[in-house]
């Protein structure tokens, strides 16, 4: 296997909770599947955060940024049955990774955590 990107970030929780009081916001960062699942959340703070850092990370791992029409929304994070989060494969995705490091099969690895103040992810696409 082949590591085709990897992407880090870290963002302030604070930050986060200011912006998700404002509708507008979630609604642009988040999917419907991931404000569903908001729902279930103890810590929403931490939930809409490490998110929002996975879709960050995400982005640079690509190598791209949020640039060649990638939205927030693109990128989407979904919990398992056991709690382990998960970059959902999309057309979109799949269609910009396959023309960005011309393949045709790859796989994503994320780990995502936070503590009071922060919230941290990192993300991996490899080749499979």
């Amino acid at each position: 296997m082949k590591i085709l990107g990897i992407g880090v970030d870290i963002v302030e929780n604070r930050r986060i909770q200011k912006s998700i009081k404002n509708p507008l916001f979630t609604k642009r960062i988040y999917t419907q599947k991931e404000l569903k699942q908001s729902k279930a959340a103890k810590n929403k703070v931490g939930y809409f955060s490490k998110r929002f850092a996975a879709k960050e990370a995400f982005s640079k791992a690509l190598g791209t940024g949020f640039r060649r029409n990638l939205n927030f929304k693109d990128i989407e994070v979904i919990n398992d049955k056991m709690g382990k989060p998960y970059y959902v494969k999309n057309k979109k995705i799949t269609k910009i990774i396959q023309k960005n490091f011309k393949i045709k099969n790859f796989k994503f690895f994320l780990s995502i955590s936070d503590e009071k103040k922060y919230s941290t992810a990192f993300a991996i696409i490899e080749k499979s």
